[in-house]
C-alpha cells in the first residue's frame, strides 16, 4: 500500500524534471499532459496533471493497493461510514484500468482508494481528452477526479 498526491502542474515537463531531483527516480508513465512516478521511498505515487490554468494545485489524494481484496474492504468500510461516494469497477483512468472506491472529504477534497488491474490498456481503451480541465474544480476531466 501507498499514498498517491495527485497535483495539477502548469508546465509538465518542468514539474518532472523537479520531482525525478527530489524523489532521485524516473516517471513509472508518461503520456502526454501526465506524469506519474512509483516512488518506493517515502513509498508514494507521486501523479501530475498537467492543467496550467487549475485554480488548486491539489488535485486529489489516494491510497493504492495491490489487492481486489483491499479496495472491496475499503468500499465496505467507508459504506459503513457513511462516508462512500463512488465506486468504478474496471475503469480506464490515468492511463490504467483500474477498481476503486471514492470518499469526498466534508470540505471537497476528493481521496480514491484503488488498485491498478492492467497498467497498460489498450489506447483504445483511453479516453481521449487527457489534459482537459475544469476550471470550477481544478480537476482534469478525464480521470481521477
Amino acid at each position: 500500500m501507498r499514498l498517491q498526491l495527485a497535483l495539477n502542474v502548469r508546465d509538465l515537463d518542468e514539474a518532472v524534471a523537479y520531482y525525478t531531483k527530489l524523489f532521485a527516480t524516473e516517471p513509472h508513465k508518461r503520456r502526454p499532459g501526465y506524469a506519474n512516478f512509483a516512488i518506493e521511498t517515502p513509498p508514494l505515487k507521486l501523479v501530475l496533471f498537467e492543467n496550467p490554468d487549475a485554480p488548486e494545485r491539489l488535485n486529489h489524494l489516494g491510497v493504492e493497493v495491490f489487492e481486489s481484496e483491499q479496495v472491496e474492504a475499503a468500499a465496505q468500510r467507508l459504506r459503513q461510514t457513511g462516508i462512500l461516494a463512488e465506486v468504478e469497477e474496471d475503469t480506464v483512468c490515468c492511463h490504467a484500468r483500474q477498481d476503486k472506491v471514492w470518499s469526498d472529504e466534508p470540505q471537497g477534497l476528493r481521496w480514491e482508494w484503488y488498485r491498478i488491474t492492467d497498467d497498460q490498456p489498450e489506447p483504445a481503451d483511453v479516453p481521449q481528452s487527457k489534459g482537459s480541465g475544469d476550471e470550477e474544480t481544478g480537476t482534469t476531466n478525464s480521470c481521477c477526479a
